[in-house]
């Protein structure tokens, strides 16, 4: 692989979780939630038009590390583990410092999606990322390929949901985002001015539960009491609470205080890197991996559907070579890490390169040069954990779900800016005319011939996938049995699952 051997190719990816576009003001939103990303827009590409591989932490994150759609890297809740495929940091290691820093539970050892950097940590304070590692891991991942042994999965997990529940009050909770932010900054000083970093950085204040700090609570929801609010969203999606319109009101109110949290501690961030003189030169990204629902289409938080306010998300890019100003044109994630490694000095004509498209940089003059430029796509596997525990709320009220719904389907679109279209797998496919209609509330599939050119390319997209939806990949009992190693065997057995 060729890289450039000079410094000035320092990179600071920040994802911000779960952050939606038109919840930002420096999108136009009426509540002044990022005052400290205003100030960074004015020299920053704001991207209107950027959209997520999937709905949910690992399958984005893990395209980010790749480039490769989920069908592609294979990482989501039915297999959550980034495998057989270099990361953008083990990419990176011969010319760049790195370090990855985040209170997701997702971004651990145990998915591998820290693999490749020199320093990590996960600030999760309920499972550390060392937990689920080795002959553990292993046991978990055999879980959840088997159907039989899914229901030891099963109840691991609904013992994780309410150490989570416990912890996650708003009597126990407090953000690990100042930490995040000083761990950074650590690690940033430690790295020699003439050699380049790359720290990689996820904030979760916008994920629920939303107990913000109260500077921002009583600036956008004085009053409100967030320990009395609906902050389960399986509750309300499979029909066992109800949220009334002053109660979603409060709800919003504290997501906005959670992401001005954030906001400043990007702003302190910022500014010392400034200070430090750290900045000119170096790739900025700021970006949400995907949205929220509050109340749309039913539903309540980032499961069981692809509408645009999960991924529609924000993009902010600064570069040297990259104009300030408002783009309008469509962008993907996936795109980022062909951006990176642009930035980086890598030479896609190499023989040992890694798989750069420099038509997939933002940094080429030939950016989405390529068949279907035009069109992003988005991928939702089976939501194997948040359906366990939709299921175990619809029980606790004696809901009965319907399995051929939503809540159990698999989901592709393909998407332009001015249409988009939804195949599901257990119910009615769905398209829109979202330049018309951005709430996405008149389907009209069949009825439209954007939606038809949109429909078109997906079916070309799903042609080339490696990983159709048609039949599970689960083998027999006997045969994953076979595949595990004596300690994940002794791990299962001392649990009683097996005998």
């Amino acid at each position: 692989m060729t890289t450039a051997d000079a410094s000035g190719r320092d990179v600071l990816f920040v994802v911000m979780d779960t952050v939606r576009k038109d919840h930002l003001s420096v999108y136009g939103y009426d509540r002044p939630t990022t005052p400290g990303l205003e100030a960074f827009a004015e020299n920053a590409a704001v991207y209107e038009q950027a959209v997520a591989p999937a709905p949910w932490t690992l399958p984005v994150h893990a395209s980010l590390f790749t480039g490769r759609y989920p069908s592609d890297h294979g990482a989501n809740q039915e297999n959550p583990y980034l495998e057989g495929t270099a990361t953008l940091a083990e990419s990176l290691s011969a010319t760049h410092e790195s370090a990855c820093y985040s209170s997701n539970a997702w971004i651990t050892p145990y998915t591998h999606l820290t693999d490749g950097f020199d320093d990590q940590d996960n600030f999760f304070q309920v499972m550390p990322g060392e937990f689920l590692s080795g002959p553990l891991a292993k046991a978990w991942k055999t879980m959840n390929d088997n159907e039989r042994l899914r229901k030891a999965a099963d109840w691991l997990v609904s013992v994780g949901n309410k150490f989570h529940e416990h912890f996650a009050s708003g009597e126990g909770s407090d953000s690990k985002t100042p930490q995040v932010i000083d761990r950074t900054k650590e690690f940033v000083d430690g790295v020699d001015e003439d050699e380049n970093f790359f720290a990689f950085v996820n904030l979760m204040d916008a994920h629920l539960p939303y107990h913000p700090p109260e500077e921002y609570k009583e600036e956008f929801a004085p009053g409100v009491d967030s320990t009395e609010v609906c902050q389960n969203s399986k509750e309300y999606n499979c029909g066992a609470r109800d949220i009334d319109d002053d109660e979603w009101s409060d709800i919003r109110g504290l997501y906005d205080a959670e992401i001005r949290h954030i906001d400043a501690e990007l702003r302190r961030l910022f500014d010392w890197l400034q200070a430090e003189g750290r900045w000119e030169d170096t790739l900025v990204v700021v970006c949400a991996d995907h949205g929220e629902l509050h109340g749309e289409h039913g539903l309540y938080g980032h499961e069981f559907c692809i509408y645009d306010p999960l991924v529609n998300v924000p993009l902010m890019v600064k570069h040297p070579d990259v104009d300030p100003g408002r783009y309008d044109e469509q962008v993907e994630l996936l795109d980022l890490y062909h951006t990176v490694l642009d930035h980086a000095g890598v030479d896609p004509s190499a023989p040992d390169a890694v798989a750069l498209d420099d038509r997939r940089s933002l940094l080429s003059d030939d950016y989405r040069g390529f068949d279907d430029g035009e069109f992003a796509f988005v991928e939702y596997s089976r939501p194997v954990v948040e359906l366990k525990q939709l299921e175990e709320k619809a029980s606790a009220a004696g809901i009965t779900l319907d399995e051929d719904s939503r809540y159990y389907s698999r989901m592709r679109a393909g998407r332009r800016p001015d249409a988009k279209y939804i195949r599901n797998e257990r119910i009615d496919d769905e398209a829109y005319r979202i330049d018309e209609d951005p709430g996405e509330t008149e389907n009209v599939a069949g009825d439209d011939d954007a939606v038809a050119e949109v429909r078109a390319a997906l079916e070309r997209f799903e042609d080339g996938v490696s990983s159709p939806w048609e039949g599970d990949a689960a083998g027999t009992d006997e045969a994953v049995l076979d595949d595990m190693d004596e300690d994940a065997k002794e791990r299962l057995q001392d649990l009683g699952y097996i005998d």
